[in-house]
This record gives C-alpha cells, structure tokens and sequence, in this order.
C-alpha cells in the first residue's frame, strides 16, 4: 500500500491534473473528428503520456517517444507527409534511442528516475543552430524529391525537431522550447490536412495539447536545474559548515 501511494506521490496533483485533461481531450476529439484511425488515438495517448514523464527528467519519457516516433510516421505517411515520417522514423527515433542512454548513463545521483539536467554553453549553441541549418537545408531536397504536402511547413518541422530533439540528448530545459515550436509548426500542418480530412482534427488537437505540456515541461525542467545547482552547491559547502560549527 505505501508503495503504490509513493508512486501515486511521484505525480504532484497540478502534474496528474495536465495528464488527465490531456487525455480527456485527446479522447473526445478522437471520437469527434475521427474514430476509424485507432493508432492515431495510441499515438496521441503515448505521446502525451511521455510528455509528463519527460517533464519530470524520466527515463519512461524517451522510452515511449520511441514508440510514438514509429506510430506518428506511419500516421504521416497516409497524408504524404513524408517529411514528418523521415524525421520522426529517420532522425527523431534514432536520437530518442542515443537519448535513452544518455539519460541512463547521467542520472541525478541517487534519484534513478532523474536525469541530471546540463546547461549548454555558447560555442554549442551556435554550433547547434548551424548544424540544424545544414539539416534543414538537405532535407528540403529531400523532400522536395518526395513531392512532400505543404513542403515550406513541414521543413520548418524537421529544423524544429531536429533543435528539440539534439536539446533533449544533451538533457537541456530548452528541448521542450524547441518542442513547443515544433507543436506549433505541427499544428499548422495537420490543420492544413484537417482542411481536406476531418478526421485530422483529432492530429492537431494533439499537438495543441504537446504544445501545453511542453510549455510546463520547460518550467519544471528549470526548477530541476535551480533544485539540482543548490544541492550540488550545499554538498561543496557541507564540510567547511561543519567545521565551522566544530
């Protein structure tokens, strides 16, 4: 019993609150707009489910975007959005995997399910805005070759990914800045297809409710780093206090 009461805990009620209307509107605008495409409405309950845990520097966060990538690829590939399938099943799946591991191998010392969060220096920044510059530009080609839908959007999408994801790897509280603007890039595409599919409504309400989640994302992640630097800070300290007090 006070082992299922401390996972319960794990959750502040603000944090269960988010998740639960999550999931309420995920599953109402399913069954509005949609209810034929039952691996839409996985995806979007695996997704939002790995955003909480994602929020709380979890390792089950990545875990489950593995499985979203694969699911919201496929999704894509039925309104040849081929742009959002090579990202997600090329790029996104694969640096969810290398995330996984980092996040394994950085844990918050003796708190197994934190990641230690990193702050990324300047020379790093620029770096990664470059990098993603040049990603940006070959998958234009790319998806050109494809004849991709909607090709302007869906290229801002892979340099919005591609930022998030590469943020998230290096366990920085600005991957779910660069998620909110892929949400927003996203909601845009699947408003676009929702135009000629209603059943795509439900793929953008999706993706306005990762847009919330991971606007709190970011706000916990900073209260991790501020939490993390004044332990680290107070364990430096800790034996000249005691000396002091001898």
């Amino acid at each position: 019993m006070k082992v299922m009461k401390g996972k319960l805990n794990y959750f502040s009620k603000g944090e269960l609150f988010l998740w639960g209307g999550s999931v309420v509107i995920v599953i109402l605008s399913f069954f509005l707009f949609d209810r034929g495409n039952y691996s839409t409405l996985a995806a979007s309950l695996i997704g939002v489910t790995s955003l909480i845990f994602c929020a709380k520097g979890n390792l089950v966060g990545p875990l489950l975007m593995v499985v979203f990538s694969v699911l919201y690829g496929a999704i894509s590939y039925t309104f040849a959005y081929y742009g959002e399938m090579i990202t997600y099943l090329g790029m996104t799946l694969p640096m969810e995997i290398i995330t996984l591991i980092s996040w394994i191998k950085n844990p918050y010392e003796e708190k197994k399910a934190e990641v230690r969060v990193n702050r990324i220096g300047t020379g790093e920044m620029v770096f990664l805005w470059v990098l993603t510059a040049v990603v940006t530009l070959i998958f234009y080609f790319i998806l050109s070759a494809f004849h991709t839908a909607n090709i302007i959007p869906s290229t801002i999408s892979v340099a919005t990914s591609f930022f998030a994801v590469y943020l998230t790897f290096r366990r920085s509280a600005s991957y779910a800045v660069g998620y909110a603007a892929n949400d927003i890039v996203l909601v845009i595409l699947w408003a676009l297809a929702s135009a000629e599919n209603r059943s795509y409504f439900s793929v953008m309400i999706c993706f306005v409710i990762f847009f919330v989640n991971d606007l709190y994302g970011y706000v916990n992640w900073k209260r991790m780093e501020r939490r993390q630097t004044e332990d680290t800070l107070e364990k430096q300290f800790e034996p000249n206090i005691k000396k002091f007090e001898k």
